[in-house]
């Protein structure tokens, strides 16, 4: 049998949205100063100033809570609409816009402190390291996969593996910078410096994928 609160809500009685981001706030807070298995729905309803029945009324249980906190600070630094491909923009421009997005995302203090959560904690919950990957990493890796194949098919770029592509995106603007900031041995680069490095990527990104370029490695394996 259930514990969760029995929801109150009619089917057609919309949620007060205000309350939602509140608890939202209040659980991002709480499972990173205290874990994921240390935060209960009766702290995070106490921190959002909400009741217990009003955290379940938005979220069923604590890991559909985990996933939209996850989800929100990815969609708060890349919109789902940065992976749209709209008429008349540059491919460069729609690249740029995710590559800012990211390096902002991937870099600030809420993302490091859960990717170090992540770390102590995956071992002992491996179901909740699959929840924040599918939540966060694979939800832009797969809005980029299909923005890409979507570059492919308008002949901007030559990409005929678009998740592999994606893949290769997001790991060249990690970069030894992010690391070091993970593994708490480094700074956070400065704005001039992040720009320059997000500019230096997506130069690389459209290099390596034109189509003279595909076909000059074509022909390169032809002669070899």
């Amino acid at each position: 049998m259930s514990n969760n609160p029995v929801n109150t809500n009619s089917p057609g009685r919309p949620k007060d949205m205000a309350k939602r981001q509140a608890i939202l706030d209040a659980a991002k807070i709480l499972f990173l100063s205290n874990g994921y298995a240390s935060t209960s729905m009766d702290a995070v309803a106490l921190e959002a100033g909400v009741s217990k029945l009003t955290v379940y009324s938005h979220f069923t249980d604590k890991e559909t809570l985990f996933t939209a906190a996850v989800e929100a600070k990815c969609e708060a630094q890349l919109p789902v609409m940065y992976f749209e491909l709209p008429d008349g923009v540059p491919v460069e421009k729609v690249l740029l816009n995710i590559a800012r997005g990211f390096h902002l995302l991937i870099n600030s203090d809420e993302s490091v402190n859960l990717h170090r959560l992540m770390m102590t904690s995956g071992n002992q919950d491996p179901k909740l390291s699959q929840i924040f990957f599918e939540a966060g990493p694979m939800r832009m890796l797969q809005g980029m996969e299909r923005l890409l194949g979507k570059i492919n098919q308008s002949g901007a770029l030559n990409i005929d593996k678009p998740f592999t592509a994606a893949e290769h995106f997001f790991c060249l603007l990690k970069g030894t910078a992010n690391f070091r900031l993970l593994y708490g041995c480094g700074e956070r680069l400065s704005e001039a410096a992040a720009e320059e490095h997000v500019q230096e990527v997506v130069g690389l990104f459209m290099r390596a994928y034109r189509a003279d370029a595909a076909a000059s490695g074509q022909c390169l394996s032809l002669n070899s």
